[in-house]
């Protein structure tokens, strides 16, 4: 009878001549570790166990033989007598025809797509992942690990609802990179130090970090010179980068990723992640053979109708075949995986609109892999935001599939940029965004938390560069500023770039508080950049992603110049989550907010509002759902001063109105908390050029606001 061994709970049976298919990747159990990888048309593979990462050759090379060790399309063999720290590679034998889609290279050392940690020699090499050429000692390789042994101490992702969320948008390493982080030696960049800045994001009142990728990429996928420093370059979808480690152990890194996110949990902010799942670093038809190419090109990438060349719909090169069933059930593992192992709260699709398509690049109705994520019991109450567009055009914002799905709302940050900035025919549009974009959401049952809000993200202008240059300025890249986009919908203000004119730095702050209130008064979860709060420059650059330097960084000496900010995001994003967790009613869609909020418009006249395109002026009234307090706002994109009525607060006598928010006033009356406004019992109030005012009331019989 052929020996057999049983896994750990709740895995399968092994058996230990021939190893199991299930699962993928390498899985330690009692005496050894199992192999298993997928590859549809490979003549042969061979699995290569390596000493150390810099080694020229494998210590050992185990064939796995195409009787023994293959069921179905899967590669698989148990290797008795080692365990987690392995580190190991494969060599994957076929056909080079690129004619048909068939790329195989057993020349080169493929990364197992399913290993959770990543090895990277420090002579890796993209250059000699190309061509015809042996790679062994200058190849990223694999390491074996196993999850059992960290200890998470009873922490589970948090589950908190969007209605309570505030996302503070934030690159690991540019986050405390900077000297000026005053994060420990050593720590400086990474997970470590992120944990050390927690008490920053704690006291601004953020509830979630979304990370830019750190899925292990290719920090050599850039032009010459320069280094991937945003990481849309992924070669894994299950191992955290060591780039952002501050120890030197691949088994240490992903505890070091484990220890951030309990300590972001203990401080009640979730986690969520950029994930890339519609490209790879691996590039189009003339890039490096890193992990997918080698094994099943042809399974794994869309192909163009010359099998030759790779479909590019993500701009980079190659694109995943999301509707293959094997890459279909890798993006799902992948999230199984940040789920269940490593307790993340979230996911951000990057290009998700790349996910509908089919493998002939048409966009479906019902794309499989979406309804996949969608209705995966494991995934249930994790957050799931889309970016629904592609770089070709495919753009889904307010149609993206599903019900769960968030979406990026790029109309939002367009439309809110444009009518602040002062062009005409603009305010229309401004007034939908500010109600969390009716015109886009408010068909079917969408909920008022369907928007993801935003006026800057890692893509284009910072904040502060949105009002203070009206061209981009990215000759740093080395491309003669060829790169970015032209169409930036900012304003200098009337300077390009940094000035000592005190009237010009007024404007500007101003005009950031404008964005700011904006985006945390609206409905929807707003979404801010790491360090816009603080007026973080680019120096004019929009598409910083080969810049990890001070160019990216976040500089710490900013807090104390942008002091005033930085209280008055504070008190918003404090204000926001109290405003919110006394109106939130669960279930409730973004019409019945509207409707239940009592919505009156008006322009500069009471009930008047002016729609026209020269218009630059509007103000609404609104009733808190539970009926707790009312608030008024008036805008002012004008470059004038102007009078606006106020409406009385005609509930009872002796109640008046409370001036919270008026963004033309120094710190710290620009923004109060609701209890200390001063009362304000005029019929009009001018609100000064280029300026946001909000006034509160309590109404009657109720306590505090």
């Amino acid at each position: 009878m052929m020996e057999r061994e049983t896994f750990f709970s709740g895995q399968p049976v092994i058996d230990r001549k021939r190893g199991s298919s299930f699962p993928l990747g390498a899985t330690v159990s009692q005496d050894g570790v199992n192999f298993s990888v997928f590859s549809k048309n490979a003549d042969a593979i061979e699995l290569l166990l390596f000493d150390n990462a810099e080694d020229l050759g494998p210590t050992r090379t185990i064939l796995l033989d195409s009787k023994k060790n293959r069921t179905y399309h899967y590669w698989h063999v148990h290797v008795p007598d080692i365990g987690q720290g392995q580190i190991y590679g494969y060599r994957a034998y076929g056909s080079y025809e690129p004619e048909r889609g068939m790329r195989f290279n057993s020349c080169k050392v493929l990364l197992d797509p399913y290993c959770r940690a990543v090895v990277v020699p420090e002579k890796y090499s993209r250059k000699l992942a190309r061509g015809p050429g042996d790679n062994c000692g200058t190849a990223m390789k694999s390491m074996v690990t196993d999850p059992r042994l960290y200890d998470w101490e009873g922490d589970r992702p948090l589950m908190r609802s969007f209605a309570r969320t505030i996302i503070y948008e934030m690159h690991v390493r540019g986050f405390t990179a900077h000297p000026s982080s005053g994060v420990s030696t050593g720590k400086r960049g990474t997970y470590a130090g992120l944990i050390e800045k927690i008490p920053y994001l704690q006291d601004l009142g953020i509830t979630a970090v979304e990370l830019l990728p750190v899925f292990h990429f290719d920090e050599q996928d850039a032009p010459p010179r320069f280094k991937n420093y945003w990481g849309y370059a992924p070669v894994s979808f299950f191992a955290p980068t060591p780039a952002y480690s501050s120890r030197k152990d691949p088994l240490e890194t992903v505890d070091e990723f484990r220890d951030m996110v309990k300590s972001l949990h203990r401080a009640g902010i979730e986690v969520i992640l950029d994930v890339v799942y519609n490209h790879t670093a691996e590039g189009d038809h003339d890039g490096p053979t890193l992990c997918f190419r080698g094994f099943a090109n042809d399974s794994y990438y869309m192909l163009e109708r010359d099998k030759t060349y790779h479909a590019n719909y993500a701009g980079c090169g190659n694109t995943l075949d999301a509707s293959n069933p094997f890459v279909r059930r890798m993006i799902i593992d992948s999230l199984h995986y940040w789920v269940e192992e490593m307790h993340v709260d979230g996911f951000r699709f990057d290009l998700a609109s790349i996910m509908t398509r089919d493998s002939q690049g048409r966009p479906l109705d019902n794309p499989p892999v979406l309804w996949d994520i969608e209705t995966d019991p494991a995934l249930a109450g994790i957050k799931l935001i889309a970016e629904p567009w592609d770089a070709t055009g495919l753009y889904l914002v307010g149609s993206f599939v599903g019900e769960r799905w968030r979406e990026w709302n790029g109309r939002f940050r367009d439309d809110v940029r444009s009518f602040l900035k002062g062009d005409s025919g603009a305010i229309s549009r401004f007034a939908c965004r500010l109600l969390g974009s009716p015109d886009i959401f408010g068909h079917g049952e969408r909920e008022p938390e369907q928007s993801i809000n935003f006026v800057t993200c890692h893509d284009g202008f910072t904040i502060n560069d949105l009002v203070s240059f009206n061209h981009k300025h990215n000759e740093a890249n080395g491309e003669e500023n060829r790169d970015g986009s032209a169409d930036n919908l900012s304003w200098n203000c009337g300077i390009e770039g940094p000035t000592d004119s005190p009237a010009i730095e007024e404007l500007r702050n101003r005009q950031v508080k404008n964005f700011l209130s904006v985006t945390l008064l609206a409905p929807g979860v707003p979404m801010i950049l790491m360090g816009d709060e603080v007026r973080r420059t680019q120096g004019g650059n929009n598409n910083a992603y080969c810049h990890d330097s001070e160019i990216s960084w976040f500089d710490w000496d900013l807090l104390a110049r942008h002091a005033d900010l930085h209280r008055f995001v504070k008190n918003l994003i404090t204000a926001r989550l109290q405003f919110y967790v006394a109106s939130d009613v669960p279930g409730l869609t973004l019409n019945q907010l509207l409707q239940q909020a009592h919505i009156q418009w008006h322009g500069v006249k009471l009930n008047q509002p002016d729609w026209g395109a020269d218009s630059h002026a509007i103000a609404l009234t609104a009733t808190s759902l539970r009926g707790r307090f009312m608030i008024h706002l008036m805008m002012n994109a004008y470059w004038e001063d102007l009078e606006f009525e106020v409406p009385s607060v005609a509930v009872s006598p002796g109640q008046n109105w409370k001036r919270w928010i008026d963004t033309f006033m120094e710190s710290p009356e620009d923004i109060c908390s609701w209890d200390d406004a001063a009362v304000f019992r005029e019929a009009i109030y001018k609100v000064r050029s280029r300026s946001l005012v909000v006034l509160v009331a309590r109404l009657e019989n109720h306590g505090k606001l």
